[in-house]
């Protein structure tokens, strides 16, 4: 089923999503290797022993991306044109191997493009560990198709 077109997404709206993904040191791993982030906080278990948190943290672009796939097939999935910005993020609190987060959504803003042929949507979004605490949280602005006639 594809996401939202432009004309579906309601101001004020908040989508709770249902999927869900268990962090692995696998996927912190792999996410580090691929992004050169050889941060030892992310990837030393020794070095980050000694830190405030005590363990490893994953990588909060991490955290941050998975979101936004969690979110993708209640809201851009085969609608979208383009990304156009991800802004106020902030990682209140850190995200351990073997956590489970989640996703919600509200809709905050939305304005047809000037040749009325797409539209701008803007999302919040907010991501929490399986004890609710809140990990991570963004805005996401699309540019989004309209709804075919």
């Amino acid at each position: 089923m594809p996401g939202k077109f432009y004309e579906d997404f309601e101001e004020g709206e908040t989508i709770v999503h249902d999927k869900r993904r268990t962090i692995s040191e696998s996927d912190n791993q792999r996410f580090c290797d691929l992004t050169m982030n050889q941060q030892p906080l992310h990837l030393d278990g020794e070095f980050a022993a000694e830190t405030q948190f005590g363990e490893r943290v994953v990588n909060g672009l991490y955290t941050m991306s998975l979101a936004v796939g969690l979110t993708i097939p209640d809201t851009t999935d085969g609608t979208i044109v383009a990304n156009l910005s991800y802004d106020d993020v902030e990682h209140p609190n850190p995200v351990f191997h073997g956590d489970t987060i989640r996703a919600e959504t509200t809709v905050e803003s939305k304005r047809e493009t000037s040749d009325g042929e797409r539209g701008v949507v803007t999302m919040h979004v907010e991501v929490f560990d399986q004890d609710d605490t809140l990990v991570c949280s963004f805005d996401r602005t699309v540019l989004a198709q309209r709804r075919p006639e």
